[in-house]
């Protein structure tokens, strides 16, 4: 056989391996560390029975790891004039994603996602981005109706933000809901990190759901793995809850692909999708949040116990080794 047939067929072989070890869903290896390759499948096959469940079982009992650095936190404006004046500084920093696992991201103010704004519905924002990247950048905020030249968007709304330089973002904060920021400069600078909340509340509150807890929650893909708030399982964050309790769950998908997210044991009303209120709200144990989209959902604690909620591409959440990626639970106390 020619030399180069060989080769092709060696290269077939291989990823006929990878796709029937699931392999293959999600993103490129060489876009994501936490994609399993074959070398992991190899690995894998190669650990017995007891290995696996051991592995397992270390990770589930890990969590919630211990890492360092936590993002969105909620950031407190200066009141300038009576416009609430937010700085967030873009700058490459090392970003723990599990417990030993560090990688390289773009953050604003050290954290990933960026720091939470919420404001008012008509509060006049102000945001000053200081960009320390080794590269240019913007700001886009998704979701929110600002002037034109507030958009975010370089060559159409603005030049470039360039290393060294600041822009000042100004606009009346519009229309409420659920909504992000993030860059709007090349394709991974979001994945890696340059990303946030951005919750405008509704002045009249009057319809607004009565809810013990309101989780943000930004799921993520790319150069720093599969990640719920910057944070791979086991270090991410459970949420706590008391049984007959009802929370809020906001879905931002601010990845590259689709994540249906699933929750064992307790039902989640769809209430609002992309900051708009739903006419007629609906349920489900799967929503699939595609990027860019947001979803309101409203958890009432039905059953007490601790209820997985995980992406249900399986290779976002599992692997031969135990629960990775795009996994945390809901825990319902008594």
């Amino acid at each position: 056989m020619h030399r180069s047939v060989k080769v092709i067929a060696a290269i077939a072989l291989l990823l006929a391996a990878a796709f029937a070890a699931g392999v293959g869903v999600g993103l490129r290896a060489d876009r994501n560390p936490q994609v399993r390759t074959v070398a992991h499948t190899a690995h894998a096959a190669a650990a017995s029975p007891e290995e696996m469940d051991a592995a397992h079982e270390a990770r589930v009992k890990a969590f919630p790891a211990k890492t360092a650095g936590l993002g969105g936190q909620p950031i407190q404006p200066k009141i300038v004039g009576g416009v609430k004046v937010y700085e967030l500084t873009a700058r490459p920093v090392q970003w723990e994603v599990e417990p030993g696992v560090t990688r390289q991201a773009f953050a604003y103010n050290g954290q990933v996602p960026g720091p939470m704004i919420r404001v008012t519905e008509g509060d006049r924002v102000r945001v000053v981005l200081k960009n320390e990247l080794p590269e240019s950048t913007s700001i886009h905020f998704h979701g929110l109706v600002p002037p034109n030249a507030m958009d975010g968007v370089p060559f159409i709304t603005q030049p470039p933000v360039k290393p060294g330089q600041t822009f000042t973002y100004e606009f009346a904060a519009k229309p409420a809901g659920t909504h992000m920021y993030h860059s709007h400069s090349g394709d991974d600078q979001i994945t890696k990190g340059l990303l946030g909340a951005f919750i405008v509340e509704p002045k009249d509150k009057s319809r607004e759901p009565s809810v013990a807890l309101d989780v943000v929650m930004v799921i993520n893909d790319g150069p720093l793995g599969y990640t719920l708030n910057g944070k791979s399982f086991p270090a991410t964050q459970p949420i706590v809850v008391k049984l007959g309790q009802t929370i809020r769950i906001r879905y931002m998908n601010e990845g590259s692909i689709i994540h249906p997210m699933h929750l064992h044991g307790l039902v989640q009303r769809v209430i609002a999708k992309d900051g708009y209120p739903l006419p007629q709200p609906y349920f489900a144990d799967t929503l699939n949040v595609a990027p860019g989209e947001r979803y309101d959902v409203l958890v009432t604690a039905s059953e007490p116990g601790v209820w997985a909620l995980h992406c249900h591409i399986l290779a976002h959440a599992e692997s031969a080794q135990g629960m990775h990626g795009m996994v945390t639970a809901v825990i319902v106390q008594k």
